[in-house]
């Protein structure tokens, strides 16, 4: 298999006929072999009796029915997992990803690229989202050292190497190319186009921008810190006892300026406490996860649960 493209559904039944009508017109013209992977992620309108009829007439479909709906990143895992094309290209399935664009994914892949990475730079859609997917964009370039101008296109191609070994957790699918290239990937952007969204609504909200933040933090602390934590957590240490140490000072002066009785003063407890509670939250944070990871790649687990392969 040559090519293996990958497109999580959730509740998208008007747009799944005219988006596989587009594949038709474009993928037989790559000259190559092709599986078409449908994720229905726990859609509840009739995207799974879409798929399913395509899937009857279309050899080169498969659909991926997860049991529920396990969020964008566990379906693209899910893909991910049963894909069989040496390249491996993701897109969304709400049409405004062109599958035009896919011929020019593959010949970047062909130029020895790990990764090709789509870039809205016309995007159509509402102002406010725009504004803060290019504000994420350049924050994660900022924290995690790779330029890109649009981390949250889903439109993307990859060398098979690169993926089938990755583990993903949270909302970390658009944070891919971050994590290959701290193992050494070669990475290059293009642009994309960009279509308005014809049927449905959009999927996303201020929530996954809240998820997104978090799941960018752990990244930047596990990139950075994971085989050093005690730089991070030393680090915290140290700030803590400076500023425990000024508050004894402030403290022992009051004492002196003022007679103030130092035993029982609610500012120095106030200041043990604040510090020793943000210090435990933060680290019972971060152990937490790293003890989630543990248990899922220790035992092979994965963070979906597939329903049947069609």
């Amino acid at each position: 298999m040559d090519v293996s493209i990958i497109i999580p559904v959730y509740n998208e039944d008007k747009n799944i006929p005219i988006l596989y009508r587009e594949f038709n017109e474009v993928l037989p013209g790559l000259k190559k072999e092709y599986e078409i992977i449908f994720i229905n992620d726990g859609s509840t309108d009739r995207s799974l009796e879409n798929l399913k009829e395509i899937c009857s007439k279309d050899k080169k479909v498969r659909v991926i029915n997860l049991k529920r709906n396990f969020g964008q990143t566990a379906a693209i895992a899910a893909g991910f997992d049963h894909a069989e094309g040496e390249i491996i290209i993701t897109m969304d399935s709400d049409l405004q990803n062109d599958p035009r664009d896919i011929p020019k994914l593959i010949a970047e892949i062909h130029k020895g690229f790990d990764i090709v990475n789509g870039w809205r730079r016309k995007r159509k859609d509402p102002f406010l989202r725009v504004i803060l997917s290019r504000t994420a964009s350049a924050l994660i370039s900022k924290l995690l050292g790779l330029k890109l101008h649009d981390y949250g296109c889903t439109l993307k191609a990859y060398q098979k190497k690169v993926v089938k070994d990755l583990n993903l957790y949270g909302d970390m699918h658009r944070l891919i190319p971050a994590i290959a290239k701290a193992n050494g990937a070669n990475i290059v952007e293009i642009e994309v186009n960009h279509r308005r969204r014809k049927y449905e609504q959009s999927k996303y909200g201020l929530n996954r921008v809240v998820k997104v933040t978090l799941d960018l933090i752990l990244l930047a602390f596990l990139s950075e810190y994971h085989t050093k934590p005690i730089r991070f957590f030393g680090g915290l240490g140290i700030l803590s006892f400076l500023l425990g140490t000024l508050s004894v000072i402030a403290l022992i002066y009051m004492k002196i300026s003022s007679g103030i009785d130092m035993t029982g003063n609610p500012v120095l407890i106030l200041a043990v406490l604040f510090f020793l509670v943000s210090l435990q939250l933060i680290s019972i944070g971060f152990v937490s996860e790293i003890n989630i990871r543990t248990y899922y790649e220790s035992q092979n687990k994965k963070i979906y649960s597939v329903k049947e392969i069609i």
